[in-house]
């Protein structure tokens, strides 16, 4: 045998061999994963196809057909990061779970929740927090049927009723939506005054300077006001 074919290819030793065979076969080794872009997050969509999302969800769950069962399917990956699809504004009443009534698990939904769904510096806040930091693409506003805060400022502003304690700071942050719904001679005042209030939040939201206004003003977001029927578990866009 001659020693061109015995001797390596000029500039490349025994060594140096080895060493790139070692490098392609750990290439080889690693799982496709590691070559493949990372996969954007879930809520990278826009907020018409998030509002679609939610109410084909609240068709399931009216109709008791829900999806959302295996609450621990993905607990390990939502340790680490959350990307909530909407944040909600919600009332407290026990009777509303925005989680269940839109057929969402859990990290689908940033809610904000007290009673009467008005909106005030903290709630705003946090909604702020959803949208700058957690790239949330959908505000919503989610009133309900009954309110008992809203009746509960009806009855003051009408009957000239007293409240104890810190009820009194709610009914003045409610009051104006009554005082509105009520000029307008309603046959439901409480009716009324629930749809006014949640029109009213989702107005203050959408020129909530310097964020939530910027992101609508930029359509990076979309705010929405939302009416759900305790009796029926529908919910329908105001």
């Amino acid at each position: 045998m001659c020693d061109l074919c015995c001797s390596p290819a000029p500039g490349l030793s025994r060594r140096g061999l080895f060493s790139g065979m070692v490098a392609l076969a750990g290439a080889a080794a690693l799982p496709r994963q590691a070559f493949a872009q990372a996969a954007p997050p879930q809520n990278a969509i826009s907020p018409d196809e998030v509002l679609k999302r939610l109410m084909e969800g609240n068709a399931r769950y009216a109709a008791n057909t829900p999806t959302n069962q295996d609450y621990s399917a993905g607990r390990a990956a939502r340790a680490s990061a959350q990307y909530p699809v909407a944040a909600i504004l919600s009332c407290a009443d026990s009777r509303v779970s925005p989680e269940l009534a839109f057929d969402q698990g859990p990290g689908d939904l940033f809610v904000v929740r007290l009673a009467g769904n008005f909106v005030n510096d903290d709630g705003l806040a946090s909604l702020e927090y959803a949208v700058k930091y957690l790239n949330t693409p959908l505000v919503m506003v989610l009133g309900h049927s009954g309110c008992g805060a809203i009746d509960a400022t009806i009855k003051v502003v009408r009957d000239k009723a007293t409240l104890p304690g810190h009820l009194q700071e709610m009914v003045r942050e409610l009051r104006p939506a009554v005082a509105a719904a009520k000029a307008g001679k309603p046959d439901d005042l409480l009716a009324a005054a629930i749809a006014e209030n949640i029109r009213r939040g989702k107005r203050r939201l959408e020129t909530a300077k310097p964020i939530l206004a910027e992101f609508v003003a930029s359509r990076k977001i979309k705010v929405v006001g939302a009416h759900y029927e305790l009796a029926s578990g529908k919910i329908t866009l105001l």
